[in-house]
């Protein structure tokens, strides 16, 4: 008898989402709140004519900073079959886009591999897999073949931190086998000839406020077991206090300049000299996408 309970994070809800959402506020089809190229992502992933950018709604963390919270802890957005969805892939395609980039997939593997079966031999550009990093090892390893960029945050190593502002205590447990195994698929990036990325890992890791310690912690980790001449790190400046971040005075406020520059200094330290860093002009609500509960494919 087939196991209808949904085991595809670390939450381990169990629920019978044909019936109920799961912990990720999710049902049985995916949920999309925009499809269309999208300019902000690292050089490599935009490059000049974009990144065909499918944010998907709900999400099995629960960042009290989120900044796509208006999706992400709800289940806003248009829900679509499988083949559907593997028709957006394939308009994104044919807009021009360098590649498919799956925002926050996590929760709809099941969903988004059904999709990339039936498009993926005639589909012609990489398959991104954005996510937050919380995901089984299990999960990752289901996608062999069928994503050829993994960008994943690693936002914490501490537990007392993960468990304050995103719920999850375990988040680093998860989160370092999960980027073991990214790397086993892909391995360390790839670029064509004019620097987009076309396989590989790129691991993101967004700066806190106030938090310049835990992020030399996972600078450390990334440094300590992975190769520093190979590794791609995106270091973000782009916080800004918004959802429940007002709650935690010690994030209620921008990251500062001087902040910035610890973490990126301690990188080079570390030899971790290949990736990206952005200015902090970033660090603004316009740079937000706009969602919908209707999808326009014009």
């Amino acid at each position: 008898m087939t196991d209808i309970k949904c085991r595809l994070c670390p939450r381990n809800c169990g629920a019978d989402r044909q019936k109920s959402n799961g912990f990720c506020k999710s049902g049985a089809l995916s949920s999309v709140a925009r499809a269309d190229l999208h300019m902000w992502e690292e050089p490599c992933i935009s490059g000049d004519r974009g990144s065909g950018t499918v944010f998907f709604s709900g999400c099995s963390l629960r960042c009290v900073f989120c900044q796509n919270h208006e999706i992400s802890h709800t289940p806003y957005g248009q829900e679509l079959s499988d083949d559907a969805l593997a028709r957006v892939f394939l308009h994104l395609r044919d807009k021009g886009a360098h590649n498919i980039n799956l925002v926050n997939p996590t929760h709809f593997a099941k969903n988004i591999i059904n999709a990339l079966r039936m498009v993926k031999k005639e589909l012609g550009i990489p398959v991104v897999w954005n996510s937050g990093g919380y995901e089984k090892r299990e999960t990752i390893s289901s996608l062999c073949g069928l994503v050829d960029i993994f960008l994943p945050d690693l936002k914490y190593v501490s537990p007392s931190v993960s468990g304050k502002y995103s719920s999850a205590p375990d988040y680093f447990d998860y989160a370092k086998d999960a980027l073991a195994e990214m790397f086993s698929l892909v391995g360390y990036p790839e670029f064509d000839a004019d620097g987009i990325m076309t396989r590989g890992v790129l691991v993101r890791h967004l700066v806190l406020p106030s938090n310049v310690d835990e992020t030399k912690k996972v600078i450390d980790y990334l440094a300590q077991n992975y190769d520093t001449e190979k590794l791609y790190v995106s270091l973000m400046c782009q916080y800004f206090p918004t959802h429940k971040a007002f709650d935690f005075p010690e994030i209620s406020r921008r990251l500062t300049t001087l902040e910035y520059q610890k973490v990126l200094k301690y990188a080079a330290e570390k030899g971790i000299v290949n990736g990206f860093c952005q200015e902090k002009s970033s660090a603004k609500q316009e740079y937000v996408p706009q969602f919908f509960s209707k999808l326009d494919f014009s």
